[in-house]
């Protein structure tokens, strides 16, 4: 397991469809851009909320800091657990959570939706692996150093298929 820098997190949910009905994809993202925990719930309450939270601590420890929309539920899971004074919400500070969605959705609708809510669990933690492995933060390096990076992670993917 690769070890993630507990600076900062994102939080958010996504209001996914399977058969019609209405459910939630509550995500983790960390202050790079890597998805660290997706769950899926029908409710979008503080129950809901609390289970996703203590369910992230458990595998990545405690953030400093914790992002999120202004969704109450969020700030009741908070109180709970303890985190309510490393909260912040805000316009626009919640935007790499909403960004991290944007892949989702265009796997989503290739796929012509879900069927079955363990389908779209057993998706979203495969898709987020899949995501970080290739997430190479294109900004940040040289073409050269960005094609080398790429290239690496292909040949490790590719080794990982093969076996």
């Amino acid at each position: 397991m690769r070890s993630y820098s507990n600076w900062q997190w994102h939080l958010d949910e996504v209001f996914v469809k399977i058969n019609g009905e209405t459910h939630y994809l509550w995500r983790a993202v960390d202050h790079e851009g890597e998805v660290l925990e997706s769950y899926v719930t029908k409710r979008r309450d503080r129950k809901a909320a609390l289970k996703f939270l203590r369910k992230s601590m458990k595998r990545y420890g405690q953030p400093e800091s914790i992002v999120t929309d202004k969704l109450r539920s969020y700030g009741a899971a908070m109180r709970v657990v303890g985190n309510g004074s490393r909260q912040e919400t805000g316009r626009w500070l919640n935007n790499r959570a909403e960004n991290s969605h944007l892949p989702f959705r265009r796997r989503e609708r290739a796929m012509l939706r879900f069927r079955q809510m363990r389908c779209l669990q057993k998706f979203a933690a495969v898709h987020s692996s899949v995501h970080n492995h290739f997430n190479q933060e294109r900004a940040l390096y040289s073409r050269d150093n960005f094609k080398l990076n790429r290239a690496a992670a292909l040949s490790e993917w590719r080794q990982l298929c093969s076996a």
